[in-house]
């Protein structure tokens, strides 16, 4: 090799040193950091969509709020559905994490595979997230109507003590019964009932399993707060004692459980400013080994609507 060759090299090998360097040099340091606890947008999702007898298809959606606090998106420019003949169920309160099945949308027959958007704008960014609603990939079909491999089923539910039952995604929507005023506590009421056919041999199965009862404010212009009415039972404790989360544990009074599968529960609320609510509570059986929130079963809707003066 020449002198001269060698040279170049050296030079070559010195500039992409000094090139290196000065790259890593110019970079911005990058430090790990905890997310912050809200500004992220709210992110709609479907759920699955069911096949119904008549022909028709049932959308069902849901949602995710990344934020450790509940955000509230108002029906309109910031949260619609299109087409708007679709629009006006969806939720206007997001709680925080996973909102699971919480409306749906039915499509006629003869228009079983038409697209429904629902659009979201949430969150510092306000970026406009929309997601579709079809019903044409197996995929994503559900199937509620038959059991589980060990025999879950929907539960069936029914507003007040013993008002009639149904299951589904939006079963039952009905009126509370009177005006209340604004700062009143008042008691809200769901009968429930599982008919899961589960084998009676199974040791898993010798006791009927508890469902699990969780409510929420779904629109509405102001706050919703909900207390431990004495006549439901509060959940227990999911932890060992010797478990650190043990001590920090504490009951949400929005979270209930209906013992042994058949029953009623109840709920105080009260509401910070008058208008039109609605409330919606959710009654699952996913401790079964069948049902869970991930495999979309088995849980089921209702609503009350609640004039606030």
């Amino acid at each position: 090799m020449t002198q001269t060759f060698r040279t170049v090299i050296s030079i070559a090998l010195g500039l992409l040193v000094t090139v290196s360097f000065n790259t890593q040099a110019q970079t911005p340091p990058r430090y790990l950091t905890l997310s912050p606890p809200d500004g992220f947008p709210v992110i709609p999702v479907l759920e699955g969509w069911v096949r119904n007898d008549d022909g028709s298809r049932t959308l069902i959606f849901g949602y995710i709020n990344r934020n450790n606090v509940d955000v509230d998106v108002p029906v309109g420019e910031n949260n619609y559905i299109e087409p708007a003949e679709f629009n006006g169920m969806q939720p206007e309160h997001f709680q925080s994490g996973r909102g699971p099945q919480v409306f749906s949308v039915v499509l006629p027959p003869d228009r079983a595979d038409e697209d429904v958007w629902w659009y979201i704008r949430s969150g510092e960014s306000m970026e406009l997230l929309k997601v579709p609603g079809r019903a044409r990939d197996g995929a994503y079909e559900l199937d509620f109507e038959r059991p589980r491999p060990q025999g879950a089923l929907r539960p069936t539910v029914g507003v007040g003590e013993d008002g009639e039952q149904a299951g589904g995604n939006m079963a039952v929507i009905a009126n509370y019964p009177r005006t209340v005023r604004v700062g009143e506590r008042v008691e809200l009421a769901v009968n429930a009932t599982d008919p899961s056919e589960r084998d009676p041999t199974d040791p898993r199965f010798q006791e009927p399993l508890d469902l699990g009862v969780h409510w929420a404010k779904h629109q509405g212009p102001g706050d919703v707060t909900f207390s431990l009415h004495p006549d439901s039972p509060a959940p227990e404790n999911p932890y060992n004692e010797r478990d650190p989360r043990y001590a920090r544990w504490e009951v949400d009074p929005k979270e209930g459980v209906i013992e042994a599968g058949d029953g009623v529960a109840k709920v105080w609320a009260s509401f910070s400013a008058p208008g039109e609510y609605l409330i919606r509570t959710l009654v699952e059986n996913w401790t079964a080994p069948d049902s869970s929130q991930g495999d979309q079963c088995c849980s089921t809707n209702v609503f009350q609507r609640v004039t606030v003066r």
